[in-house]
């Protein structure tokens, strides 16, 4: 099956936008408090995952989307996957890849061969602005997929979605993403039956996901969105906050794990330039997308050690709270280019990629591209080397 639409995770995050509205407007979800009834697969307490032993996080990951890609140039390719894999493997050294994106045939080519290459695979489909039976049957044949991988062996984890507020016309009013952005920051929607529509697609798509796989199930919540994680057996959070100390960081994360159940950030990540932390998920907003081509606002500097720091800092307190996994966002971001003579139209400035995209013909959008490492990734791959040494030096035999 392949309906889709294409939505591209990186060209709407428009949406946090309101997760901070969403706290302020939408009532209280479901009181959810201890163990949780949800499937009995999550085990374990607090941020962990049922290894009381274990120290720091239990997978360490990036986002990879999967999509149409705007033009031919930034389709998707099975070979460039493949390089991508390789190179999250290889180079940057994480043992999880966060599958996302839209299209079953692409979603389930890029699990298997992360799952080939051993990677641990977190599988998120997140087709939308389709009707909601396209949606879930999407959802179910992905999830099919990942259990028939769960089966064979491979290490698969499950997520239903992410921010169904967001992606799934009619529990906030609007045709597409943008439209229904725009209703929430207008407040021209009705908080309670937004809670309401939100609450019962959640527990469909969430029965949906229990009926095809029988591993880890998952969703990708906003900071701020009411869920019933009884649902589930991982909370998922896309966490996109910034504070100057490290100890604010573990108080906001703390309220995550009172149900008692794993906790996994399903997405963090900044853009790379000075002060884009600050803007708390906003920094894409730095873009006139009414121009043609579209062209940066005003004058941001660029900074790729600015980038680097905030996903350092951010994995070392994630790691200090022993979490289940995080996932940086993200690996590439082909439709946002680096034009490094032309920073006027450098849209990788706002773009959250820790690889930069670089164009054949420069400002040609057919142009062939090619990615390059950023600082960003460089840090991110001295952290998660570290790490993988560590967990290698503890787990080998001692001398006889």
């Amino acid at each position: 099956m392949e309906k889709t639409k294409g939505i591209d995770r990186a060209q709407f995050l428009a949406g946090a936008a309101a997760l901070g509205l969403a706290a302020a407007v939408l009532p209280a979800g479901p009181a959810a408090t201890g163990g949780g009834t949800g499937g009995g697969h999550g085990g374990g307490t607090g941020g962990g995952h049922g290894d009381a032993g274990r120290r720091g996080l239990a997978r360490r990951g990036v986002v990879y989307t999967v999509g149409e890609g705007e033009r031919p140039a930034t389709a998707f390719s099975p070979a460039r996957m493949r390089a991508d894999l390789r190179t999250i493997r290889d180079d940057l050294h994480a043992d999880t890849v966060d599958v996302t994106g839209d299209g079953v045939e692409r979603l389930t080519a890029t699990a298997a061969e992360a799952a080939e290459r051993g990677l641990h695979v977190w599988l998120q489909p997140t087709l939308g602005d389709v009707p909601e039976r396209d949606i879930l049957d999407h959802l179910a044949e992905t999830g099919r997929f990942a259990e028939r991988l769960r089966r064979q062996g491979a290490s698969v984890d499950l997520s239903v979605g992410c921010e169904f507020w967001l992606f799934v016309p009619g529990i906030v009013p609007g045709d597409t993403v943008m439209e229904r952005v725009e209703n929430l920051l207008n407040g021209t929607f009705d908080p309670q039956r937004t809670q309401r529509l939100l609450d019962r697609f959640t527990a469909r798509a969430a029965a949906v996901g229990r009926s095809v796989f029988h591993g880890r199930l998952s969703y990708a919540a906003a900071q701020d969105d009411k869920v019933d994680w009884d649902l589930f057996d991982v909370v998922g959070i896309d966490y996109y906050s910034y504070h100057r100390q490290s100890a604010a960081y573990v108080s906001e994360l703390r309220r995550y794990l009172r149900w008692g159940k794993p906790l996994a950030v399903t997405e963090f990540g900044t853009c790379a330039y000075r002060g884009a932390p600050e803007t708390a998920g906003m920094g894409w907003n730095i873009v006139d997308y009414d121009k043609d081509p579209p062209e940066i606002k005003g004058h941001p500097v660029r900074s790729e050690r600015v980038q680097a720091a905030y996903l350092t800092d951010l994995l070392h307190v994630f790691e200090s709270m022993n979490l289940y996994a995080a996932m940086v966002f993200e690996f590439v971001t082909p439709d946002a280019p680096h034009r490094p003579g032309d920073p006027r139209h450098d849209l990788d400035l706002a773009g959250y990629g820790i690889t930069r995209t670089i164009e054949g013909r420069p400002g040609d959008p057919d142009s062939g591209r090619h990615r390059e490492p950023k600082a960003a990734f460089h840090a991110v791959a001295r952290a998660y080397r570290q790490k993988a040494s560590v967990i290698s030096r503890r787990s080998s035999p001692g001398p006889k």
